[in-house]
């Protein structure tokens, strides 16, 4: 059964767009100092890609903050 508001313990230790831990240390009572995003480059993208209701509530995981692969770019082959 998915977490709801009610448990929220739960709800807050979840990503919102994947539904797996998202590693969040305020929601594991730590300080925020401690928590993976404050030296992450997060993918502007996946923050829009959040319910209004839950921005600024809820934190997404390292795997889904992590910038998607631009398919226009060219890959590096050491030219």
């Amino acid at each position: 059964m998915p977490a709801t508001r009610t448990d929220s313990s739960t709800w807050a230790q979840q990503c919102p767009l994947c539904g797996q831990r998202n590693g969040c240390a305020v929601a594991q009572g730590l300080p925020a100092a401690q928590c993976w995003c404050i030296t992450a480059d997060i993918d502007p993208k996946a923050l829009q890609r959040l319910a209004p209701a839950e921005r600024g509530q809820r934190c997404i995981c390292p795997a889904c903050g992590r910038a998607e692969p631009d398919p226009g770019a060219r890959p590096n082959r050491g030219d």
